[in-house]
């Protein structure tokens, strides 16, 4: 019996990883691909809607839709900063890449994110690859956006590991703490991919070097990650990088290749640990209530098949 493709909407702000993720998506049998959102992170919102059109063009499926999204964090803070020392300023590793022209879909991001669902009650895989604004304000405008989608699969946090942009945050709980700490308590099928198992998942740069020529979009891969394995050479001393986007589009397709484990997460707002995400295990009865009583219960991934993940996925990315 042939299985139904997810329909799968993904959130993004590409961003090198994210290009991983969403060609490898294109050539993934499992999923159709209904349409971006774009967010700021990466890049700066502008950016990541023109970039989302350049993927799409590469993949040839101009007629997916691109909704932008938002240019402010949930509770209207301004982003001043961006991970260009990672991505490059253009987001594709500063390979000068001709920029592609696009239509952007008429409402904002968090409207399609809600029709979308809506049309498809039960049926949209969200996979939410930036920082988690579009899903909650798309949340605010109609709550069952959380127990209508068929799974919201989320690239963030470090739970039991340090985070990237301090010892205590990943950098997508850290671009918008209200709005992710807004979405996990939602309910609904959430799933987390966070540091402690992305970074368990590597390509090594003989791999990344070695898509050139290959398949539709090796030789794209190929250029737009140097600049990406200089970041990682520079920052951890590794002549390979962390594999983060792309392994949360992995929970996507192939969720059996995760260990996953049930609790209530928090995410802090205000502190020294701002974006830091703390998981309730359920080890303890507690004596009185807290902040994370009576919260929804998420999946977070901790551990992975690494070997089996990274091999699937650079076949998806040379397809």
């Amino acid at each position: 019996m042939t299985q139904q493709r997810k329909k799968l909407l993904i959130d993004t702000d590409p961003g090198v990883d994210d290009a991983m993720a969403i060609l490898a998506a294109f050539n993934s049998p499992e999923v159709e691909v209904i349409g971006l959102t774009t967010v700021f992170g990466n890049v700066y919102t502008q950016t990541a809607t023109r970039n989302a059109f350049k993927l799409l063009e590469l993949a040839e499926m101009t007629q997916v839709p691109v909704a932008e999204g938002a240019h402010v964090t949930l509770n209207g803070t301004p982003k001043t900063w961006v991970a260009d020392f990672v991505h490059g300023t253009d987001g594709f590793g500063n390979i000068n890449i001709d920029i592609a022209e696009g239509t952007k879909w008429s409402g904002c991001a968090a409207e399609f994110i809600v029709q979308t669902v809506r049309e498809n009650p039960g049926e949209v895989s969200i996979l939410a690859l930036g920082p988690l604004t579009n899903i909650a304000i798309a949340m605010q405008l109609d709550s069952s956006v959380a127990r209508n989608a068929a799974e919201i699969v989320v690239l963030g946090g470090a739970f039991f590991v340090n985070g990237n942009v301090n010892p205590a945050a990943e950098a997508n709980m850290y671009g918008d703490p209200e709005a992710a700490d807004f979405v996990l308590g939602q309910g609904g099928n959430i799933k987390i991919v966070g540091l402690d198992v992305t970074h368990s998942c590597q390509f090594t740069g003989t791999e990344l070097r070695g898509l050139q020529d290959r398949g539709r979009f090796g030789t794209f891969l190929s250029e737009i990650t140097a600049f990406y394995l200089k970041y990682h050479k520079d920052s951890y001393d590794m002549d390979s990088v962390y594999v983060h986007d792309p392994s949360a589009l992995a929970a996507v397709l192939q969720p059996a290749l995760f260990t996953w484990r049930f609790g209530q997460v928090r995410v802090l707002t205000e502190s020294v640990a701002t974006g830091m995400t703390v998981m309730d295990v359920g080890l303890k009865r507690w004596n009185n209530p807290h902040g994370w009583t009576d919260r929804a219960n998420v999946q977070v991934a901790v551990a992975v098949n690494a070997a089996k993940t990274t091999t699937m996925l650079l076949e998806r990315m040379a397809a």
